[in-house]
């Protein structure tokens, strides 16, 4: 090869590097547009509550009882500084509507003390209710709607205490091919002490499979989401051709003697 020739070659292997290094973006800032690009429906838009319905136990629905949901600097807050003590009236705040195929995204942290006379298991204790009942058909003295719970916990700064974990409150779920009636499983993730903020991600699909994550890493997964006909208030919720399996509902937030802050609640469709 003569030496124009061999210019000619290295003159576009140059090239070829420099616009490569031109175009290729970080992948932090490939991801932020990938995001962007998704259509995220803000389920808390940091104003107000206006999307939400209120129901706490031995109160009529719309009831804020004691005040104990509201929003302040932003937050939307679970507290408890109007409350002398515990009274176990248990409160779940609803988004409107019904979903079924979804990522659900949300930032939260335990905040101070836990309300006095709280009992010991909700310490530090939260919830995202999915495939829930609507707080329409609640009865007055449920404690909690038939719903798939997404445990949110916070460490007490000694023991594990994994977060995004899963309870079954008048439901039962598949896991490993068998059914399970056990009300809690514990998940993979590690213990998050403190008031730290976190980060989690809830995969649903429909009446199939649902997946706990944590920084895009699974942490739990399990399927078939479905009524226990032996819970008094599943039984109601039954439709007339007996089939158990739940395949939407709705989304709440809990009110169980934790103070918790969340400073985002974002919802993606899926096709």
């Amino acid at each position: 090869m003569n030496s124009i020739k061999k210019c000619g070659v290295l003159s576009m292997v140059v090239l070829s590097i420099a616009l490569t290094a031109c175009t290729s973006k970080p992948k932090a800032q490939k991801a932020e547009e990938t995001k962007s690009a998704e259509n995220w429906i803000q389920l808390f838009n940091g104003k107000d509550l206006n999307d939400w319905d209120i129901k706490f136990k031995g109160e009529e629905l719309g009831v804020n009882y004691k005040n104990t949901f509201r929003v302040e600097d932003g937050l939307l807050r679970v507290s408890y500084d109007n409350w002398d003590g515990w009274d176990g009236t248990f409160g779940h705040i609803f988004y409107k509507g019904e979903f079924s195929h979804y990522k659900l995204r949300v930032e939260y942290r335990f905040v101070g003390d836990q309300v006095k006379g709280g009992p010991g298991w909700a310490y530090r204790n939260n919830g995202l209710m999915l495939h829930g009942q609507s707080a329409e058909s609640m009865e007055l003295d449920q404690d909690f709607p038939t719903s798939i719970e997404v445990q949110l916990l916070g460490g007490n700064g000694t023991d594990d205490r994994p977060t995004l974990n899963v309870c079954t409150p008048g439901t039962n779920i598949v896991m490993d091919g068998l059914l399970t009636e056990q009300h809690c499983m514990s998940s993979d993730s590690k213990t998050f002490h403190g008031d730290q903020w976190v980060t989690v991600e809830v995969e649903v699909h429909g009446g199939d499979v649902i997946r706990h994550l944590i920084d895009g890493k699974e942490v739990l997964s399990y399927e078939k989401p479905q009524y226990d006909p032996k819970d008094k208030y599943a039984q109601t919720l039954i439709p007339e051709n007996g089939d158990l399996i739940i395949t939407k509902g709705t989304i709440s937030l809990q009110a169980e003697s934790g103070p918790t802050d969340f400073r985002k609640v974002e919802l993606l469709i899926l096709e």
